[in-house]
């Protein structure tokens, strides 16, 4: 029953990791943001998230915590890149 239960907060806070990925990118915007710090958040949130959902070994929860987190990824990366060509 403890095992069971596990699974599920795993999985939940995988899909937690890319509520408050979210909810970071959006409170934290504006012309002074410091963008390398944005980048560092929202990567190692989503990899965490990614963990979450592997541990968790409930097939819901594995698919849409890894979709979620990886879209997550791909948002930091193509931030990533735009850092990368803005700078002189």
């Amino acid at each position: 029953m403890i095992k069971g239960k596990t699974k599920n907060i795993m999985g939940i806070l995988s899909i937690v990791t890319v509520v408050v990925c979210i909810i970071f990118f959006f409170v934290v915007r504006g012309p002074n943001v410091n963008l390398p710090l944005v980048i560092g958040v929202l990567i190692s949130f989503s990899v965490l998230g990614i963990i979450f959902a592997i541990i968790s070994k409930k097939l819901w929860f594995m698919i849409t915590g890894i979709i979620l987190n990886s879209a997550v990824l791909v948002v930091a990366y193509l931030l990533l890149i735009a850092v990368g060509i803005s700078e002189p």
